[in-house]
């Protein structure tokens, strides 16, 4: 049972980044989708940390697991580097980071 919840939260969670990602790449060229995705699934992670071993493969690993995306965040750095965008690719950076953690933080402490 526990394979079916992280397929089905997959099933969901990767279509949704798409979504998301295209929503923002009408108004702009910088990686807001990528960032919005990975910290709403940051505070996803931290939300369901104390739930049911369900709930959290559910959402933790299927939804959250597909949903955020560290490939696309590292590339969003390397190109930003190599276009010489350096204050962009710093505020990507440690916004993602910071902002992040924070938002795992507060998922966890609402339900804790």
């Amino acid at each position: 049972m526990n394979t079916l919840m992280v397929i089905l939260g997959a099933a969901i969670g990767a279509p949704s980044r798409f979504l998301v990602d295209q929503y923002f790449r009408k108004f702009t060229n910088k990686p807001v989708g990528t960032f919005v995705v990975n910290i709403l699934g940051s505070f996803l992670i931290g939300v369901t940390f104390a739930t049911t071993e369900r709930w959290h493969d559910f959402l933790a690993i299927g939804f959250a697991g597909s949903f955020t995306t560290w490939s696309t965040f590292i590339l969003d750095l390397y190109l930003g580097y190599e276009l010489k965008h350096y204050k962009a690719v710093a505020i990507n950076l440690v916004g993602s980071i910071a902002l992040g953690l924070l938002a795992a933080y507060f998922g966890y402490s609402l339900v804790s």
